[in-house]
Order: C-alpha cells, then structure tokens, then sequence
C-alpha cells in the first residue's frame, strides 16, 4: 500500500470517529461533557502532553467540565473521574465491571512478562489465584506479623547506616532519597528472594545490586510515561520517544537477575523459617493449578513476574512516600518539632521508637496520612470496562478506559478545608474518622474494591516505623537551611524531581546507634 491510500485510509477513519462522536452527542441527552480541541487521529492527546503531570492537567479540566467528562485518546474512549460520588459508585456497584486494567499496554508486554505479573494482568481466575497467593504467603496480617523480625532488622540496618555516614561529622548532606532507595530495595528483595545487599554494593559498577538497582529505578520511569502505541497501536513499529526498546532492554536486565535468583534458589535447601517467597512458589507447584496452565504462562515466568511486581511497587511506593514526608516536615517545621515531641513523651531518649509503640503516635500516624492525601502511590487509576454498565447515570460502554484522579480528589474542598495544606491535625479533628481500611471515597491512597493495593497493611508498618526511627533519632535540615523544593517529576507515581539532601544530626545517644 503507498503513502496516498494510507493517507486516505487515516483520513476516512478520522472522519468516521468525527461523525460518531457528533452523532452520539446529538442523541444522547444524557452525554458526559467533552473538552473541545480534539484533533483527527490522536484526539485529546496533544491536551495531556508537556512538562505538567498528568494528574493537574486532568484536574484543571475537571475545574472547567466538571467531576466526570470524557476524551478521546487515540482510538480508546477514556473517561475521568473525581468526585467521591462517583468513586464509590465505580468501586462498589460497578467494581466487578472495571476490575480489569486497561488491556494492551507496552508496560504490561514488554516489562510485565507479557502481563504475567498479577498487578497488570486481566481480572480472571490467574489473577485471582496469583493475588490470593501472594496474600496468604506475604501481605496476610498473620504473615506480616511473623516477617517483624526481617523488617526491624532492615530498618536497624538503615538507621545505622545513615549514623555512620562517611562525611557526616563534617556536615555534609545525606543522599536521602538514595537511601530509601536502597532501603526499600533490600527489605523488598529480603521478603521475596532472602537477600541483602550492602549499601556500598549498590555503588559498585556492574554488581548485581547495582544493576538491579538501575533496572528498577528505569523500569519505575518507563511505567509512568506515555507511550503513543499504547493509544495508537499502529504507531507501534515507529516506536516514537524510543520507549519500546528502553522497556525491552530494561526487561532483559531485570530478568537475568531474576533467573539467577530462580536457579539459586533451584539448588538451596533451606528450613520453613529461612523461606522466602520464592521458596514457597516453588515448594506449592503453584504452576500446576489449571488456572495457571491455562494462562499459558510456565513456572519460572510466574515466578518471576509476581517478585518483580512486588520488588517494583514495593520499592517505588515506599521511597518516594518516605521521601515527600520528610520533604513536608522539613518544609514545616513546627509539624516536625510536634511529631519530635509526642516521641519523647511517648518513647524517651533511652531506647529506640518499636512497631509496637506505634498505634500511640496519633500525631505521627497523621503526618503519614496526610502525607499519602497530598502524595498518593498513584496519583491516577487506570481501569478498563468489561462490560456496559452506568456510572453517575451514564452509560459506559465495554472498552472504555477509566481515569480515576486520585490527586484531584485528595484536594476536593468539598471534602477538606484547605486542601492544598499540608495539614496533618486534620486527621485529629475533622477528618479523624478516615481511615485506609473503612469505605470513604473521599480518600483513597491505595485505591478501592478488589484491586486495591494489596501491600497496604506492610507499607504502613514500615513507612510508620522508619519516619519514627528518623524523626526520634535526628534532627534534619537542608545545607542552606533552605525550604526543600517541592517540584514533581512525571508519571503516574509523581516521584520528587531533584533528590532529597539533608544534614543529619543524631539526638541520641551513640550508643544507641552503634548497637543497631
């Protein structure tokens, strides 16, 4: 076919798609708004592109049209929300309808085995029996509760290491965020496949720490970009912004640290108390229930694609939410000097902050969920409708794709009094009865109904205890004394532009560090 009849072709399916959404519009009285601007071919596309997350610019549209309106990206009709109204309705009475990430995407192929990993998969049995798993093997309350050991352990070891920071006694900043970084890694990777990596193996050129490290940080980037392929799939062989490649390479990375971790673990005999997750995969013959056979998928794909879903959350989620609090903290001082205080009260200065002292820090659980208001894991939840259905009392047809603002609706006014704050009394006062677990829509961190984040209950325990560890054991600043900026990167997580760098000075005893 030449250039003319593809032009022809292109021109004729941009007219057609023009005609139905004129003709939709015309008869359908109870149509959701529409921004204006759509072009032939890519639609509102152009609208989402620039150096503004998406989230804002979603929001800013919701400003003009409202809490629901509708874009065409590409071929896929996408609708977006951000009211809790219509939260609720999409994760109640229509939960099983949009249970189902958007099919197709590059992330899931290229990165994600082939949609393997349960977290990109379609809703269905796999997925049913992998989630179930990974549940009652890792993130079941039992099971977190018997892994406290490896969690304490790992933040003992953190703790230590920033005390015995190089250039510390000279007053040099601490990478911070490269710390949570490396912190995240090694108690993500600790549960999973029972190792543990040294913080100078993750400076070392070409180790496997440092190449996994690299892998995931990249992997992390390339998840939250777009992809114009995943919009318009013929567009797949341009590969426009090189993504395709990037994930592939990426892919091939990751995957020879998985396989060796796969053999090794082939070859150890290890007791019931020193299994980790891949042990129990591969002691259960997982891969031998029918829902696994019939995905098609074999054993070690499985395997693989499950530890890295949870090395590639796990380590994402807990950095950066760890890397906005203490940005927030630093940022507002006086949160920071009550959150200092309620620990002295409550702890002392003769012994360390423990799991267990947790659910007596009101005020510092209220720095984390705020934290997770302003600074969600996902700023946006993707969803894709399996079948028609109606949300707000209009009619969604099976296929269009679902935006959910979660950014936008952690800000509504409606719901909280200056929602631009950083305010943790908030969740003290007028707020003090949300909470993760209960059903307000009107907060949402780790999403809602079947597909919520499943990792929810250990990312709280750590994220509490290592904001306690850092808050009771030193007292932080920027090199300057300067505000910490606040600039967003983009994707869908909103990972902090620039790292975080502080001055670090220990309020305690040495002792108390040098024993960890």
């Amino acid at each position: 076919m030449d250039f003319s009849s593809v032009f022809q072709a292109l021109v004729f399916v941009s007219l057609l798609g023009f005609l139905v959404d004129h003709l939709s519009k015309k008869f359908n009285t109870n149509s959701v708004p529409k921004p204006s601007g759509a072009l032939p071919i890519i639609g509102h596309l152009h609208l989402l592109s620039g150096h503004v997350p998406v989230a804002r610019i979603l929001a800013a549209m919701a400003d003009k049209h409202g809490p629901i309106f509708s874009l065409r990206i590409g071929q896929h009709q996408v609708m977006v929300l951000s009211s809790w109204e219509l939260v609720k309705d999409c994760f109640t009475t229509n939960d099983r309808a949009f249970a189902n990430r958007p099919s197709s995407l590059a992330v899931g192929k290229h990165i994600g085995y082939d949609n393997a990993s349960f977290a990109l998969s379609p809703y269905g049995q796999y997925w049913r029996e992998i989630r179930k798993f990974v549940d009652l093997h890792l993130l079941s309350s039992h099971k977190v509760t018997s892994l406290q050991h490896v969690r304490v352990s790992e933040v003992d070891s953190f703790i230590k290491s920033l005390f015995c920071f190089p250039t510390q006694d000279h007053g040099h900043p601490v990478p911070l965020s490269e710390y949570f970084e490396h912190f995240s890694l090694n108690l993500t990777i600790k549960l999973i496949a029972g190792k543990h990596f040294s913080a100078s193996a993750y400076l070392e050129k070409n180790s496997e720490a440092c190449r996994l490290k690299n892998a995931i940080r990249e992997a992390s980037h390339l998840s939250g970009l777009f992809v114009w392929s995943d919009a318009i799939p013929w567009l797949k062989c341009l590969d426009i912004g090189g993504h395709l490649s990037s994930m592939k390479r990426t892919f091939q990375e990751i995957d020879s640290v998985l396989a060796n971790w796969l053999q090794e673990h082939n070859h150890n005999n290890t007791t019931d108390q020193e299994r980790d997750l891949m042990d129990i995969m591969l002691s259960t013959h997982l891969a031998e229930k029918d829902a696994m056979i019939k995905s098609g998928y074999n054993r070690d794909t499985i395997i693989k694609a499950t530890a890295l879903i949870l090395i590639l959350t796990g380590t994402e989620s807990t950095s950066l939410t760890l890397t906005w609090m203490i940005s927030l903290l630093l940022n507002h001082p006086s949160v920071l000097k009550t959150a200092q205080e309620e620990l002295d009260n409550h702890v002392g200065k003769e012994r360390w902050v423990q799991e267990s002292d947790i659910h007596n820090l009101k005020f510092l659980q209220a720095i984390v969920k705020e934290t997770l208001r302003l600074y969600p894991s996902g700023s946006i939840i993707p969803r894709e409708a399996t079948q028609d259905c109606y949300l707000g009392g209009h009619h969604v047809r099976a296929g269009t794709r679902l935006i959910i603002n979660i950014w936008k609706l952690h800000r509504d006014p409606r719901t909280w009094h200056d929602p631009l704050e950083f305010r943790p009394e908030r969740f003290l006062t007028t707020n003090a009865d949300m909470s993760f677990r209960d059903q307000y829509f009107e907060y949402i961190p780790f999403s809602s109904g079947r597909r919520s984040c499943p990792g929810m209950g250990l990312g709280l325990l750590v994220v509490q205890l290592v904001l306690a560890r850092l808050v009771q054991g030193f007292d932080m600043k920027t090199k300057d004394d300067l505000p910490v900026d606040m600039e967003e990167e983009l994707g869908i997580a909103l990972p902090k532009l620039n790292p975080l760098n502080l001055v670090l000075t220990p309020r305690l005893s040495s002792q108390l560090y040098e024993c960890l």
